[in-house]
């Protein structure tokens, strides 16, 4: 007898006798032994539980001989769960149909009346295949998310300025343990880079690095992004589908924009952290999951525990280690380094012959105060890097904002007396503030492409 007992298996015959001495054996062996006469059933037991083994029957009373039914269910099987093993129990007169339903989909067959060791051995090989089974669907997952991580951009942090020498610091310190982290920073400071360095430089490097923007997640989706879902579980749930925990298993989740998550999110984000468990839409049983967490946010966490928007909670959990980004404001020193590096890729990418930027350029820039911090600046250069005549960038090259210019005539003026340009114009200005300087969120505002949000600003000189 073992001594630790795993696997679910399903026997599926009409047969009661059957059933009552193959669960009697087997329950020595396996942790969970369910049985059932009528085939019908078998959606509903399929969708509550996560059998690892189906033992199937060919024939039921409905068809004696022909081995139909066990061809229907085993199809309806494999169309609910791509991944079930399959184990049929056919009569030996009925082996050429067994065959057959092994190239249709089916992992084995035993015969009855069956040897019992022989049945354990069959249904022991075919637990090991469902685990393989699984373990590639799980690796699948990892191998798109860990792609993406490969094609990143920009995967080096960029900096040598005093308060980014403060940040690198942090880095080696943290990187290493398993404790959760806390990044804070305005938008566009690079706080997904500071987290990948820090799974780059952990223990679980070699596994995924899966990030999730929490903001731009709908309530709907939430469970289902972050957990998972069953096939069925909802209109869109075409298969099986391992949520973002699931993804990480071994490896780090990124949760960014986490201050955005609304409080009902808040309490079902911190059981799952809490329990180090998931599960899934549709499912009944929960699955372990082991990673290291990383989370960001531009919000004022600690002022929204203040005013109950932040369980106080959840913050405790998430923020072993907290580290602060600074603004570009307060980093100039990086920003000739940040503007070589974005040249040299936007240059190739547009294959344009562009060296660097000018001096008046560096030393503009420089002076800015940069509100939408390292994204303007790269979207910025993009721009100039699209639109320059120049083998070096030069100051009007680059369109910056203008801030505490126009903004009070423009407040000030009544429609009435604008045309369509002069809206056209404020509401350009207005969109890429909002969005601090970020061409392509201020494109989707206004409902135009980016190339067509670009002619505009060429055309209005902004």
């Amino acid at each position: 007898m073992n001594e630790q007992r795993i696997g679910k298996i399903l026997i599926v015959d009409d047969n009661e006798d059957l059933l009552k001495a193959a669960k009697i054996f087997l329950k020595r062996h396996f942790a969970q032994v369910d049985t059932e006469t009528n085939p019908d059933l078998l959606p509903i037991l399929t969708h509550n539980e996560n059998y690892d083994v189906i033992l199937l029957d060919m024939n039921f009373t409905k068809d004696v001989s022909s081995g139909q039914e066990g061809f229907y269910w085993l199809d309806r099987i494999l169309e609910l769960d791509p991944s079930a093993v399959v184990v049929l129990i056919t009569a030996y007169g009925d082996v050429n149909l067994a065959v057959r339903a092994i190239k249709e989909g089916a992992t084995d067959f035993v015969l009855k009346p069956w040897e019992n060791e022989r049945l354990l051995a069959t249904l022991n090989s075919a637990l090991q295949l469902r685990q393989k089974k699984l373990e590639v669907n799980l690796l699948k997952d990892q191998k798109q998310t860990l792609q993406q991580d490969i094609d990143n951009k920009f995967k080096d942090i960029i900096g040598q300025s005093p308060a980014m020498q403060k940040v690198f610091e942090t880095i080696e310190r943290v990187a290493a343990t398993d404790a959760n982290v806390l990044i804070l920073g305005e938008n566009g400071t690079g706080k997904e880079l500071i987290a990948r360095a820090i799974h780059r430089n952990s223990r679980r490097s070699r596994e995924a690095f899966v990030g999730v923007d929490l903001g731009s997640i709908t309530n709907t989706l939430f469970e289902s992004e972050l957990f998972g879902h069953k096939k069925g579980s909802f209109t869109d749930a075409k298969e099986d589908r391992a949520g973002r925990f699931e993804q990480a298993h071994k490896g780090t989740l990124f949760l960014d924009e986490i201050g955005n998550l609304p409080l009902p999110l808040q309490a079902k984000l911190l059981a799952a952290l809490q329990n180090r468990q998931v599960t899934r839409v549709g499912a009944n049983r929960p699955v372990d999951v082991n990673i290291r967490l990383i989370s960001a946010t531009n919000m004022p966490v600690y002022n929204m525990v203040y005013d109950n928007t932040f369980r106080q909670d959840l913050l405790y959990r998430i923020n072993t280690i907290e580290i602060t980004l600074p603004p570009l404001r307060e980093r100039v020193e990086d920003i000739p380094l940040l503007a070589d590096h974005f040249i040299g890729y936007y240059s190739k990418k547009y294959n344009k012959d562009i060296r660097k930027a000018s001096e008046p350029l560096i030393k503009r820039m420089t002076k800015y105060h940069w509100p939408g911090n390292i994204r303007e600046l790269q979207h910025s250069i993009e721009r100039a890097v699209i639109m320059s005549n120049h083998n070096v960038l030069q100051p009007e090259d680059l369109f910056l904002q203008k801030m505490g210019q126009p903004e009070k005539s423009e407040e000030n003026v009544s429609l009435e007396h604008l045309n369509i340009e002069d809206v056209e114009r404020i509401l350009i200005r207005k969109a890429l503030q909002k969005h601090n300087g970020h061409i392509t969120r201020a494109a989707e505002e206004l409902g135009l492409t980016r190339s067509s949000l670009y002619r505009r600003l060429e055309k209005y000189g902004l």
